[in-house]
């Protein structure tokens, strides 16, 4: 539910764009929620870096490598400084960072994310 809450108002080209979200209840009878999210073509930016020996990408170039390090620190700096209220990711890392075909980078998984009240003068 966090990460509902968090991307709900949020837009950004560098964040990953929630198409649906859905509630639900299992034949168990247990609560189950789904967050649907944009297709992106080329993955995590984890399996471009970590192909074990059987790439089945290329391996990125350094201008590829950079674009990909500009797009995550527009995500973050707008996360921090454009929001209404400033929003720590909490979980960055190389899978949680995915590419769409043109490989623009997108950060995603806002689970552990921590909202941070623009009038709050306390950082955690």
């Amino acid at each position: 539910m966090l990460e509902c809450k968090a991307l709900q108002t949020i837009r950004h080209r560098n964040l990953l764009k929630v198409l649906s979200v859905c509630s639900s209840i299992d034949f168990h009878g247990n609560g189950v929620k789904a967050i649907v999210y944009e297709f992106m073509a080329n993955g995590t930016l984890d399996g471009w870096l970590h192909q074990n020996g059987v790439g089945e990408h290329e391996y990125l170039k350094a201008i590829q490598r950079l674009d990909i390090s500009i797009d995550v620190a527009s995500a973050l700096e707008y996360l921090h400084c454009g929001c209404e209220s400033t929003i720590i990711q909490g979980d960055l890392k190389p899978s949680n960072v995915l590419l769409d075909d043109t490989m623009v980078a997108h950060v995603e998984d806002f689970g552990l994310a921590k909202i941070i009240s623009a009038t709050s003068t306390n950082v955690p």
